[in-house]
């Protein structure tokens, strides 16, 4: 899959998951760089919240954003997701105020390579926001055509609206 980074064609590693498909396997690390795999994540609805890295611009609006409206559903998991290291996003969070959602780090790639969302040649992540149910089933998706433009938070919200 092809997204845009500054106007100019990057190549994501294939195809993210669709609609209806469940979440792969992957691993991702807390500030502490306590290990969470998938299964961790399950139980209840989870938004994933998926940036390439929170000390730029966008990433750090997308962030803030679902973080101003997670006490809002209290029913649902709200996760961010970066290729930024634990400590780089406990600082972040820390000097942002950021505390209504998880942060967790991407750096070893497994979510990246799992969810087909890593851009090799960028070394980032795609910018996306995915919506599962309790069961890891995937039911919203958005992977951001121009890496340095924000997420349609609107229709996120109203996916979570009608859980």
């Amino acid at each position: 899959m092809e997204i845009l980074r500054g106007g100019q064609k990057v190549e994501l590693v294939g195809n993210p998951p669709e609609v209806g498909d469940q979440l792969p396997k992957f691993k991702v690390f807390t500030a502490k760089g306590a290990k969470v795999k998938t299964r961790d994540l399950l139980g209840k609805p989870l938004l994933l919240s998926v940036v390439p890295d929170l000390n730029t611009r966008v990433c750090s609006i997308q962030t803030k954003a679902f973080n101003q409206q997670a006490d809002n559903y209290p029913e649902v998991r709200f996760v961010t997701i970066s290729n930024n290291l634990p400590q780089d996003q406990a600082n972040w969070c820390a000097a942002e105020g950021v505390n209504n959602l998880e942060v967790l780090s991407d750096h070893e790639l497994s979510f990246g390579y799992e969810m087909k969302l890593y851009i090799p040649n960028a070394g980032y992540l795609a910018r996306s926001i995915f919506i599962a149910d309790a069961s890891g089933k995937i039911v919203y998706r958005e992977i951001v055509p121009e890496l340095h433009s924000e997420p349609n938070y609107e229709a996120a919200l109203e996916v979570i609206k009608q859980m």
